[in-house]
């Protein structure tokens, strides 16, 4: 991941234009970066703009960050409305599609057809895909996450089960409604904790059938049975049966440290998260497992990419 990131940055600042700031005191021209990451992932992007900015004496890589991807977004949308924008920005795939297909961001086409180094078929297709719009690419996939579990190793064996049982959300069931623990009818270990968000329930959904939209695509189906059925049935479990937690709101990722916290300190067995999520956890208590099935179903999880992209409107030596 390093040197493929160190890689997106460098292609994409010889791509970013003139913005407020021309050249520091040394002279480098100064790129504004804004992304919303914490933890390890945070730690390794700021390893490698510092890295980069060792590297060479053109361009200085200033990091401006964000409390989370949504802030990032919120915020650069405020900085387009007022022309003030950073010269790169790094988004979820679905906010950069929204900005691309409006063309709101910088076309990398002929960029990247000019520089016979760069070859876009290094990106797996499903991500190339995520930044494509009628042929245009409006960004480049910095990296790909999905969601998957997380569980504390030694609790799940202590009760008699084995990394098998998580491999459908009803064996999960049977082991959170093992697991929990209540004491005057209040949970206070919990057998799991979905995270925060819709990905994990649509990925469950996925998995069970669910589907979009109708095959001549004129219908949505958000209100199918198997939406509904997988939807209904987290319900249960987190508010009904209290087998389950929801931790939410806070400032940026907060909600994820407090549920990742739940598990590390003894007060839930694991958590549905994101695959980045392995440079935080401690592996001699945790491991990781690919996310369940529904019944008998194959797991279908989502692969996300997160997506570096230069607003619209930049122009001169920093796009040079």
């Amino acid at each position: 991941m390093k040197k493929m990131l160190l890689l997106l940055v460098m292609v994409v600042i010889s791509f970013t234009g003139c913005g407020k700031k021309e050249t520091d005191e040394k002279g480098k021209v100064v790129i504004e970066y804004w992304y919303g990451l914490g933890g390890k992932l945070g730690k390794n992007m700021k390893q490698n703009i510092e890295n980069f900015n060792a590297s060479q004496d053109k361009y200085e890589v200033k990091p401006i960050v964000q409390g989370s991807y949504d802030e990032t977004f919120q915020k650069l949308q405020a900085a387009m409305a007022a022309k003030d924008t950073p010269e790169i920005v790094l988004l979820n795939s679905k906010k950069a599609f929204s900005l691309g297909k409006r063309n709101l961001t910088e076309s990398l086409n002929h960029m990247i057809d000019e520089d016979p180094k760069f070859n876009l078929d290094d990106f797996i297709g499903a991500f190339r895909e995520q930044v494509t719009y009628k042929g245009n690419i409006y960004g480049l996939p910095s990296y790909g996450t999905t969601q998957i579990l997380y569980y504390n190793k030694s609790v799940l064996a202590k009760n008699g089960f084995t990394p098998n049982d998580l491999k459908t959300w009803q064996g999960l069931e049977k082991v959170a409604k093992t697991i929990t623990k209540k004491k005057n009818e209040k949970t206070v270990y919990y057998g799991w904790e979905p995270m925060w968000g819709a990905s994990n329930l649509i990925d469950a959904s996925l998995s069970n059938g669910a589907k979009y939209f109708n095959e001549d695509g004129t219908k949505v189906m958000i209100n199918s049975e198997e939406w509904v059925e997988v939807w209904d049935q987290f319900r249960k479990w987190i508010n009904e049966d209290k087998i389950m937690k929801i931790h939410s709101g806070g400032q940026g990722w907060e909600y994820w440290y407090k549920t990742i916290d739940d598990v590390m300190q003894d007060r839930a067995l694991g958590y549905t998260g994101s695959a980045g999520d392995q440079g935080d956890p401690d592996f001699t208590k945790l491991a990781a497992a690919p996310q369940p099935g529904w019944k008998n179903n194959p797991a279908k999880p989502q692969a996300g990419a997160q997506v570096l992209v230069i607003p619209k409107g930049i122009s001169g030596r920093k796009k040079e």
